[in-house]
């Protein structure tokens, strides 16, 4: 009976041991992140020494980028685009640099190289910002479905034909062998267009607004897209899809494409309403500089929060740029609308600039692995993708619209699909194994950027005087020269849309009983506008005017004062 007792009392333990053992396996915490080793004594000397060199050697590239700019400005040499000038300028300076190591004079090796993370975390989110900040939301939002259709659908265009195209000729050993993930994410890095050239060229000419519009619109969401596109198939590569057929790798590529495109635009879209909102009942107009620091929170907040919760920062920062130039811009006092427009002016310009020089530079600091076969076919299959792109969903547009896309603009927008900034950003931050692949890729889209920029970028002034000749002789006729510089034009100009302040009475007279707004239009004017803005009094109006004048005759005060300061100055001035 003993016995019996003691050994139901030990399978009693061996189930208890089992079952708290288990319980003890299912309740472990996952282990926590490594915490990096911090580096101490001559370690960080020597790494605060390398990193204050490249802070050194971006900012004089920089410098010298920008005395070029002014140079091209002030011998108006309006013909030739900033992108091409600061490439070259990049081209040459890699050149330099790469002798001077030949004969050991000096080493940059490290300070050259251009990093990804710094683009995508420090450069990018500005240039994205403005861009959709400075837009003209009235033709951006009458035009939101067709350039919807051009950014989306165009871009996914481009991508799968590019893509299908590297992985078919690959496997038919026509060119270098890649998998189809790869393809695809090679196809969506160089499907982002930059159309500097093409805008510059369409506000010279003086084209349709709307048309302009189109290009501009669709050159801002085709980035945020190619690089949603590109992280969809980056994610594809990462998981094991050896055991899942093509269909289910589609349906699973469709679904994370659409939760990256409208989970990063939602969220966007609600930090700049709820921005909207902060600025309207928390009154900062008094306090300029509480107010551009909260405008730059804002800004800068939903790429973090994107980019923390798996989600595209880009392209919530972009949607975020348009809501708050809509709404929150117009809770703002006078100095720092005109403060907040200059300000991501200026910094994207330097942004762009910088990534553009590095371009250049990275010909020389850059390994390489060049391909002919390759290069060629995927500038043949670019260009192809292009004209799928346009010339179809141009036509099918021009049954639904007022406004005709005609052949010509056609040909002009295809031709003047440029690529930039971003698909050399995109093609280092790839992941690609073994090296030679990622090496190849590179090279491969330095080519493509260059050969764009350089060749097609140069070309498109004498391809308007071309096929554009009448309207050449009207511009003789009035003296009007055609101005590719994009600093000039934003350097000039403040828009009226970003200083308007209108009162109750004001508003309702302007919008609401206006006959021609139609759908979101009207909702937005009725509804939305009113509840996300401020509508002033005529107190508030004049509390900024006074404003506005004490600032000016501070700085006025200060020129006279000046040492140079005379009674013909002061005439001049006033």
């Amino acid at each position: 009976m003993a016995e019996s007792a003691n050994t139901t009392h030990e399978v009693i333990n061996v189930t208890l041991h089992t079952t708290l053992a288990a319980t003890t396996k299912l309740v472990v915490p996952t282990p926590a992140k490594p915490i990096l080793p911090v580096q101490t004594g001559v370690q960080a000397q020597q790494e605060e020494q390398s990193s204050g060199m490249t802070i050194f050697f971006s900012l004089l590239v920089l410098a010298i980028c920008i005395i070029l700019v002014h140079l091209l400005i002030k011998y108006r040499l309006h013909f030739l685009p900033e992108s091409v000038a600061v490439v070259s300028l990049g081209i040459l300076m890699g050149a330099f640099i790469k002798i001077i190591e030949a004969q050991k004079l000096a080493n940059w090796k490290e300070e050259e190289m251009f990093r990804p993370n710094m683009f995508f975390l420090l450069l990018l989110p500005p240039i994205i910002f403005e861009s959709g900040y400075s837009l003209h939301k009235g033709n951006f939002f009458q035009n939101i479905g067709s350039i919807t259709l051009f950014s989306v659908f165009g871009t996914a265009i481009s991508a799968f034909i590019v893509g299908g195209g590297i992985y078919f000729l690959g496997q038919a050993d026509v060119i270098y062998k890649l998998n189809m993930t790869d393809s695809f994410a090679f196809g969506s890095l160089i499907s982002a267009v930059d159309p500097v050239a093409t805008i510059a060229i369409f506000n010279a000419l003086n084209v349709d607004p709307v048309l302009n519009m189109l290009v501009f619109g669709e050159s801002i969401l085709n980035d945020a897209v190619s690089i949603v596109l590109t992280n969809t198939a980056e994610g594809l590569t990462r998981e094991n899809m050896s055991d899942v057929s093509g269909w289910q790798t589609f349906l699973q590529a469709l679904g994370y494409f659409l939760k990256m495109f409208f989970g990063s635009a939602a969220l966007g879209t609600l930090t700049g309403l709820i921005s909207a909102l902060v600025l309207k009942h928390i009154d900062l107009r008094k306090t300029p500089s509480l107010e551009f620091g909260m405008m730059i929170i804002f800004a800068y907040l939903p790429y973090g929060l994107a980019e923390g919760i798996s989600l595209s920062g880009i392209m919530a920062i972009l949607f975020s740029g348009i809501v708050m130039s809509h709404y929150t811009h117009h809770n703002l006092s006078p100095v720092t609308q005109i403060l907040m427009q200059q300000t991501l002016r200026t910094v994207a310009f330097m942004c762009e600039t910088c990534v553009f020089a590095f371009l250049g530079l990275s010909i020389f600091s850059f390994p390489h692995k060049f391909e002919m076969s390759f290069v060629i076919w995927c500038i043949v299959l670019v260009l192809f993708g292009r004209a799928v792109n346009i010339f179809p969903l141009s036509y099918l547009l021009n049954f639904f619209r007022d406004h005709k896309i005609t052949p010509k603009m056609m040909f002009i927008m295809w031709f003047s699909g440029l690529r930039g900034a971003i698909p050399y950003a995109l093609s280092l931050h790839l992941g690609l194994e073994p090296i030679e692949k990622r090496q190849l890729i590179g090279t491969t889209t330095i080519i493509i950027v260059l050969f764009t920029i350089l060749l097609l970028g140069g070309g498109t002034m004498p391809l308007i005087r071309l096929i554009d000749i009448e309207d050449s002789k009207a511009r003789k006729r009035n003296k009007k020269d055609i101005n590719l510089s994009k600093t000039e034009k934003m350097g000039n100009t403040i828009e009226s849309e970003h200083l308007s302040e209108l009162t109750e009475e004001e508003y309702e007279a302007q919008y609401i009983k206006r006959q021609d707004l139609k759908g979101f239009m009207w909702f937005d004017a009725k509804y939305l506008n009113p509840f996300f803005t401020r509508r002033l009094t005529q107190e508030d109006l004049h509390n900024g005017r006074i404003q506005m004048k004490t600032l000016t005759n501070k700085w006025y005060e200060e020129v006279r004062q000046g040492p140079s300061g005379s009674e013909d100055d002061e005439q001049e001035l006033l």
